[in-house]
């Protein structure tokens, strides 16, 4: 259902992919290797978790001194 590569919009250079199902819209950080998923009941509150998404990766990633992901597989463009 994600798997269809369409870049909706980006945010701090990464990519949100989502799909609805089940009435709910899903998304996931697309182009990393971490598993980032996310859901929200309307575009609005879809685009509100993916920056929460984000935010709270780049946290983790630097909490742990770990490089993120950055995003390259994408280029920040909207396919």
């Amino acid at each position: 259902m994600m798997g269809d590569d369409t870049c909706y919009t980006t945010y701090k250079g990464y990519c949100l992919e989502c799909a609805e199902e089940d009435g709910e819209l899903h998304g996931h950080i697309a182009g990393i290797r971490d598993v980032v998923t996310f859901h929200g009941e309307t575009p609005e509150a879809l685009m509100d978790a993916f920056r929460e998404a984000v935010d709270d990766y780049l946290d983790v990633c630097g909490e742990a001194c770990l490089a993120p992901d950055d995003a390259k597989g994408t280029g920040g463009k909207l396919f």
